[in-house]
């Protein structure tokens, strides 16, 4: 996966090392590559991570993905398990004609449309078919939780508007997905219940902080621990019943019975600890003092872009700073740009010749089409040469913008990963 435009980007010592860095966390989450190091097939024993299952009395294998993960993920599990996929579907923001024994479907993301309401019924149906003699390969990645949409008593627009209005209070996404799991017959566990009794091999890739696989993908395979009461909560912090079309009798339980779970192996295939321990390794490599600062990384993004950069103050030279986590924006203006991208922007006045400050999303998508963005010193001479000013345009929430006009845009396209995002900080 590498970062398209490594070339125009790399113009200094520090911003090719930088750069290096990310790409090697990129790497290390590639999901062709975590399908081909955690599943094999030997005979009749089909290895999952550290997890077996015995094909000699499976009757039919199916497969289920959903996420950002789920396509690539397909492809690699097609070509290791070959004719012994009787059929499945896959739900991702793209599709591909070269599954052979595999549907795939793409979905509308990042909010739900009928599209992403049909192919889960199409999902739900199929699961609902499996037998107790069935294996069930499930794929949940990020994205999941707006592609597997099946709404009761309200149409997917309505929670279309009430997730706009989440993402624009700067509500966290286990905030997010508590409220989703609730409003969703499909998410917090249903798959599981539907596929029961068939056994369940779940792989999990999470874009959580902490890795709570209970919230990934809102959990459709994860026995859940919230609430109705607790979506009430979030509702209520929020005001979300007076800005939104929704009263509390669209809330729903989720499945809490133990029995639907008793069969599901749920596996965390990757997280972002994977890539920042492969940026670690890079950072050493290229001679940087390398220290991995949190994988929970959370908090307002202009907070802790600004946070970031008074921490380099205090560091020793040639050192590496690494995060991985999900930030958030209160949306305050009504500008273009990601998390990662305000980041950056808000990272920029603070800092000082010899410190740079990397923030993208491994899905490729900060909210636009790039994944984020680098800033150093010669991204403020130039915006000083410019008159753009840094702050004028994070009060606006135009980062985008702004990297548009004094570059520094990292572009990488759909990656087919999704572990949140990853954040690198250097000082020469």
């Amino acid at each position: 996966m590498p970062i398209k435009n490594k070339k125009e980007l790399s113009t200094t010592p520090l911003r090719k090392a930088a750069l290096a860095i990310a790409e090697a966390g990129l790497r290390a989450i590639d999901t062709k590559r975590v399908i081909k190091k955690l599943v094999s097939l030997k005979g009749n024993a089909l290895r999952i991570k550290d997890t077996f299952f015995s094909l000699e009395k499976t009757k039919h294998i199916f497969i289920i993905g959903i996420g950002k993960c789920s396509l690539d993920a397909a492809l690699g599990i097609e070509k290791i398990l070959g004719n012994h996929i009787t059929g499945g579907i896959v739900l991702d923001v793209r599709c591909s004609k070269l599954l052979k024994h595999i549907e795939s479907y793409e979905g509308t993301h990042p909010l739900p449309t009928q599209q992403n309401v049909d192919v889960t019924t199409r999902i739900i149906n199929l699961l609902k078919k499996t037998k107790r003699d069935d294996l069930v390969i499930m794929i949940i990645s990020g994205g999941g939780s707006t592609l597997l949409c099946q709404p009761r008593n309200f149409e997917c627009q309505n929670e279309s508007a009430l997730l706009s209005c989440l993402i624009r209070v700067g509500a966290t996404i286990q905030e997010i997905n508590t409220v989703r799991k609730h409003l969703s017959l499909a998410r917090g566990g249903h798959l599981a219940q539907y596929a029961y009794p068939s056994r369940v091999a779940a792989l999990i890739f999470s874009d959580i902080p902490g890795n709570d696989i209970s919230f990934v993908a809102s959990g459709p395979t994860v026995k859940d621990t919230t609430t109705i009461a607790d979506a009430q909560r979030i509702f209520k912090k929020y005001t979300l019943y007076k800005k939104c079309d929704f009263t509390p009798h669209h809330l729903i339980t989720t499945p809490k019975e133990e029995k639907y779970f008793k069969q599901v192996h749920n596996i965390l295939a990757v997280s972002n600890s994977t890539a920042l321990e492969a940026m670690a390794h890079k950072a050493k490599a290229l001679g940087f003092k390398s220290i991995i600062c949190t994988d929970c990384l959370e908090g307002e993004a202009r907070t802790v872009g600004s946070s970031i950069t008074r921490r380099l103050k205090h560091v020793g030279p040639k050192q590496a700073l690494l995060f991985g986590g999900e930030t958030t924006v209160t949306l305050r203006g009504h500008g273009k740009g990601g998390r990662n991208q305000e980041l950056a922007l808000a990272a920029l006045p603070l800092l000082e010749k010899g410190q740079f400050v990397l923030s993208l999303a491994s899905d490729g998508r900060d909210n636009i089409d790039v994944a984020g963005a680098l800033v150093d010193i010669k991204t403020k001479q130039k915006a000083c040469a410019l008159e753009l000013n840094a702050r004028a345009f994070l009060k606006k929430n135009n980062s985008y913008e702004f990297f548009k006009q004094c570059g520094g845009h990292i572009k990488t396209g759909h990656t087919g990963s999704n572990v949140a995002d990853l954040v690198l900080a250097l000082k020469e």
